[in-house]
């Protein structure tokens, strides 16, 4: 057993790997064809396509990047960079990007920062080491090291979830104006004593960018602002709980809280039960980002929708249109948000 164990492992690294030929000639097309399949597959007939997809399966080839990418200069990798895996907004973004990028025969490849800027600078180090056809990062802000290496980089990059003068592209929503938009409504309401609550605001960038947007909204109504609610942990349910607990003994004068996330306004809303607090009637509460577990808890909550997965799509076909010298249209591309009225407000 052990010997003919050892002679299939000898004759396997023995073998040769299927070729690019081989596929050609199994499919019955030319090598140029199989090799547009992979660099262009809007350029091949769907039955043709079929045909190579066939083929490859049959001969069991597997494409190799490196090699492409010592031919070209380039390989047919975009690395994507994002503050968090956990957190289903940028799940959703990725989804976008993913999508397009593998119907053009890009593969994406990922990583995370944990919202730490010195992190992103590391993983970009790393991920342009590849040959990356082109490159998404999250946000507009970065280290000084980072904008160094990027500034001197010569493929194109998109910078996704904000807008503004950016390192080349960006694609995203205006999040000042989300958070006033937010406010406001809470304001026409009859709400006066609204808290912003949220966490780590001196990392997470858009959601500081929302609490500017609230305090705008409050001084241009005269509103005198409340104290904003810092709390441990941003994207946690019991971040939303123990804000109203706080709120209920250090603010009993609060009439809304305006949460940076869903997740947090929903903590809240699923532990006002417990509290005794009665939503929106003691208080009212505001998310941020249209989550699907805001329309499933009781009362409905409001919130602001982001355009998270048309976020991605609209990126990646930037990208892809830089990348082949195609027009782009505007660099700083604005989706805009839908104010998404419930029951909690």
């Amino acid at each position: 057993m052990s010997n003919q164990s050892e002679s299939s492992r000898r004759s396997r690294k023995g073998a040769m790997q299927p070729t690019l030929n081989d596929v050609a000639r199994e499919a019955g097309v030319s090598s140029i064809t199989v090799s547009r399949y992979f660099n262009s597959p809007d350029s091949v007939r769907e039955a043709t396509r079929l045909k190579v997809e066939a083929a490859i399966e049959k001969v069991g080839y597997v494409r190799n990047l490196i090699a492409g990418s010592l031919a070209s200069a380039t390989s047919r990798v975009i690395p994507v960079i994002v503050p968090s895996l956990s957190n289903v907004v940028f799940i959703d973004v990725i989804k976008g990007l993913q999508e397009e990028f593998e119907a053009h025969g890009y593969q994406l490849l990922l990583g995370k920062t944990d919202y730490d800027l010195a992190r992103e600078t590391q993983l970009i180090r790393t991920f342009l080491g590849w040959s990356a056809a082109g490159l998404v990062v999250t946000g507009l802000r970065h280290d000084e090291a980072t904008r160094q290496i990027l500034e001197h980089w010569n493929q194109p990059i998109v910078e996704i979830m904000e807008l503004g003068e950016g390192l080349d592209l960006n694609v995203g929503m205006d999040h000042v104006a989300a958070g006033r938009a937010m406010t406001e409504h809470l304001l026409a309401c009859g709400y006066r004593t609204i808290h912003f609550a949220g966490a780590e605001l001196d990392r997470d960038y858009r959601a500081a960018m929302r609490y500017a947007g609230h305090r705008a909204a409050l001084a241009a109504a005269g509103i005198e602002e409340a104290p904003l609610l810092d709390l441990p942990v941003r994207q946690q349910m019991t971040s939303g709980a123990q804000a109203l607990e706080r709120i209920r003994e250090s603010h009993p004068d609060c009439d809304a809280i305006h949460f940076a996330n869903d997740d947090m306004a929903c903590g809240a809303i699923l532990a006002a039960a417990r509290l005794g607090v009665r939503i929106p009637e003691d208080i009212a509460i505001a998310g941020f980002n249209g989550l699907p577990i805001g329309e499933h808890v009781t009362p409905r909550l409001t919130t602001i929708v982001s355009p998270r997965e048309q976020i991605g799509r609209v990126a990646a076909r930037k990208l892809l249109a830089r990348i082949n010298g195609e027009p782009v249209g505007e660099l700083s591309h604005d989706l805009g948000f839908t104010l998404r009225v419930g029951d909690s407000t």
